[in-house]
């Protein structure tokens, strides 16, 4: 295949919203308030699952990887982001785009792994009490997050050189507001099948595969739930497993909608809200719906800021 040598080391623009400039200054604004509420919220469970012996648990052990993942997976986006919205400038260059696609990819991938192992520790906790600590044991813990994020690289570094590599025939403008891969493959002016089918097959193994642990974890989950006859067991069942739940439909809802479907039919400022919602919106809310039922790591967070010894006192 012949490839002009202009269509690489060249750097992109970033198109992003600056068809709406009005629009421009209220993202900048909601943007700037939900990164600085993931980095406050995720910051505070990386924190407490360290600095609180209670959190010392398997579930908290993958929340904090959670926690971790959503920094990382916002912070690889929303600078250059905030950069772009707030001035003329909307470029970015060769290397920073593609370090910005490998790194949006691990993260990405490895965070539906890591939701399907949080499945897992929860059927545990649910279906076979008894024996949690002896299944969950701090091993077979980072064994599971291993995994998570080895899938991820696998991904990225499978999906990446080929999207990078596609010829583009000096187009250098990016649909979006940053370098994604629909976005990328759209740009290029040669068969894209062969890159859209590798990219579907790795979609369906990366997505729909732990989707499908996640859902018959949920439902031997449901069965042992309405198995249990005292209402206050119910409640502490679907309390153990509600947070989980409503972070894995808000994610994977609108990441399969994007990558499961051709490239030719890919609407641009359709995936542009999307995307904004699955990288700026669930980062900054997963810290509230974690926290706001549970009671160990609000018991952590007074404990921290030294709530609970005035609590005592009193």
């Amino acid at each position: 295949m012949g490839r002009d040598n202009d269509s690489y080391h060249q750097a992109f623009i970033l198109v992003g919203f600056s068809d709406r400039p009005q629009l421009e200054i209220i993202l900048f604004a909601f943007i700037l308030i939900f990164y600085i509420l993931t980095l406050v919220g995720n910051t505070a469970i990386i924190l407490l699952s360290i600095v609180d012996s209670r959190l010392h648990t398997p579930m908290y052990f993958f929340l904090g990887n959670l926690s971790f993942l959503d920094l990382c997976f916002t912070t690889s986006i929303v600078p250059q982001l905030l950069w772009n919205l707030w001035g003329p400038e909307k470029t970015i260059t060769y290397h920073g785009c593609v370090a910005q696609l490998y790194i949006y990819m691990v993260l990405g991938s490895t965070e539906c792994v890591l939701l399907a192992v949080m499945s897992y520790d929860r059927y545990v906790a649910v279906c076979r009490p008894l024996h949690y600590t002896v299944v969950m044991h701090p091993h077979l813990c980072l064994q599971l997050v291993t995994v998570a994020w080895c899938c991820g690289f696998l991904n990225s570094f499978v999906m990446c050189p080929q999207t990078m590599h596609l010829s583009r025939c000096g187009r250098h403008e990016v649909d979006h507001f940053l370098c994604e891969m629909p976005a990328l493959i759209a740009m290029s002016c040669e068969d894209t099948m062969l890159v859209e089918a590798f990219a579907f097959v790795l979609g369906v193994a990366l997505l729909l595969v732990p989707l499908s642990l996640i859902l018959i974890s949920y439902g031997i989950i449901t069965a042992a739930v309405l198995r249990i006859k005292s209402a206050a067991g119910r409640k502490k069942a679907f309390n153990t497993c509600s947070s989980h739940l409503t972070v894995v439909i808000l994610f994977y809802g609108t990441i399969i909608y994007m990558y499961l479907q051709p490239a030719n039919s890919y609407s641009q400022d359709q995936g542009k809200f999307l995307t904004l919602f699955y990288t700026i919106v669930t980062p900054s809310v997963n810290p509230l719906i974690y926290t706001l039922r549970n009671k160990d790591v609000k018991g952590a967070m007074r404990k921290l800021l030294g709530w609970e010894k005035e609590n005592k006192e009193t």
